[in-house]
């Protein structure tokens, strides 16, 4: 009686097995190489006669200048772009070409045939936005008759922060900012109380992982002196977007500091 369950255990590896193939088979098919030929170019919306996106190569690039320029490929029906986003084409010719955005909304677009429509990306060229220079603010307080001084600054880097966004057709789009590192120094006249430097890593454990993805290090601001010690608070917010997350420090009087989520 043992025989027919021993069997199917058997052949459940199996039907597994052949499940996963069919799977990496869908993953490995090849792109059309015909259907991208035909992509090459500018392409405008069928309404508004507004610039969407030229395809050179295998690359599509955006007619604003924050815009990064993403990989592209079809495979069967499905225009992907970038990594994540795939979009399902309804039409596709020489000169049309229909798909739905993610909101299920059909974009119509026509190939632009004006030379001159190349002009536009030739001079928007992806930038990477950025402080342009150090953000400085000096602060002195009086607590006890006692005189503080309070130094913060803003210091851009090199660090790339990645934000994907849907522009006016629905279409997903790569930005990239330049991270920033916040310095904080507190001073009793020439006694340092604390000096330190903060970086948007400090708050993972108070700010959820796909919010800390795409946000910058914002800001700081000094908010108040009392018996507590001094209360500076902290901004992390994704850029272009009021999303922003308030976190508050307190140095007391002996450098010793606490963190707390203000608010969202």
């Amino acid at each position: 009686m043992s025989y027919p369950f021993k069997f199917f255990f058997f052949l459940l590896p199996l039907a597994l097995l052949a499940s996963c193939g069919e799977g990496k088979q869908a993953e490995q098919r090849e792109e059309s190489l015909q259907a991208k030929r035909l992509m090459q170019g500018v392409w405008m919306d069928a309404e508004t006669e507004s610039i969407v996106f030229k395809m050179q190569g295998d690359s599509v690039y955006y007619p604003d200048s924050t815009s990064m320029p993403a990989y592209f490929k079809i495979i069967d029906d499905t225009l992907y772009v970038g990594a994540t986003a795939r979009y399902g084409i309804e039409k596709h010719t020489e000169h049309l070409l229909w798909f739905r955005n993610p909101g299920g909304e059909l974009v119509k677009l026509v190939r632009d045939d004006d030379s001159g429509s190349e002009e536009v990306f030739e001079h928007n060229k992806p930038q990477i936005l950025t402080l342009t220079e150090v953000l400085k603010r000096d602060t002195v307080v009086f607590w006890n008759a006692d005189r503080y001084h309070l130094y913060i600054a803003v210091n851009p880097t090199r660090y790339k922060v990645t934000r994907h966004t849907l522009n006016a057709d629905g279409l997903d789009v790569e930005n990239v900012y330049f991270d920033n590192i916040i310095h904080l120094s507190i001073y009793k006249g020439n006694v340092s109380l604390f000096s330190r430097d903060f970086r948007k890593q400090h708050y993972q454990q108070r700010v959820p992982e796909p919010f800390l993805q795409q946000a910058v290090l914002n800001d700081m601001q000094f908010v108040k002196v009392d018996a507590a010690g001094f209360h500076v608070s902290v901004s992390l917010c994704t850029p272009g977007d009021a999303s922003c997350y308030l976190i508050e420090h307190v140095i007391d009087y002996n450098g010793r500091m606490t963190t707390k989520l203000q608010e969202y």
